[in-house]
């Protein structure tokens, strides 16, 4: 269970961006700390990094080093203005901005509105987007690097 005091949310609603690449921006910077995905964006933009694509892959060409992906500029722009605003939240509530990790990153489909015009069945893109960021704590990367040592412990008698 989170506690609500550590934690700092930002909600985006109807953003007109695809709501397939920001799928895939979300599971790109989820689990990252704020500043690294803030970089990671920034260059996304300026095309340098592309964003590695694991679901929608059809027609999809291959970047070097990370397989399939893209360069979904302008969800990455909206998303790295979410990313700032999530900061923002979190330096108002006094969390400290340098050990906040991206803890749940989601994007949905919007409501679904017609264009005006002659051409028929044709829809804007609307996604919705909610990004939470947590206080990392020191205790629970002590317990880990603990249980890997145990583990590693364990494999090494064996092998005796």
């Amino acid at each position: 269970m989170i506690d609500n005091d550590h934690i700092a949310k930002v909600k985006g609603f109807n953003l007109p961006i695809s709501t397939k690449f920001t799928v895939e921006i979300c599971n790109f910077i989820r689990g990252k700390d704020l500043k690294k995905a803030k970089n990671l964006l920034k260059n996304v933009t300026e095309q340098k990094i592309p964003v590695p694509f694991k679901f929608a892959l059809r027609d999809l060409g291959h970047k070097k080093g990370i397989g399939p992906g893209r360069y979904p500029v302008k969800a990455s722009e909206h998303i790295l203005g979410l990313l700032k605003t999530v900061d923002s939240n979190a330096s108002y509530k006094g969390l400290n901005s340098d050990s906040l990790v991206i803890c749940y990153a989601s994007a949905t489909k919007g409501v679904a509105r017609m264009k005006p015009g002659r051409q028929r069945g044709r829809k804007y893109k609307f996604t919705n987007v909610e990004i939470v960021v947590k206080e990392k704590s020191g205790d629970v990367e002590v317990e880990k690097k603990v249980k890997k040592d145990s583990n590693v412990k364990i494999k090494m008698e064996k092998k005796k």
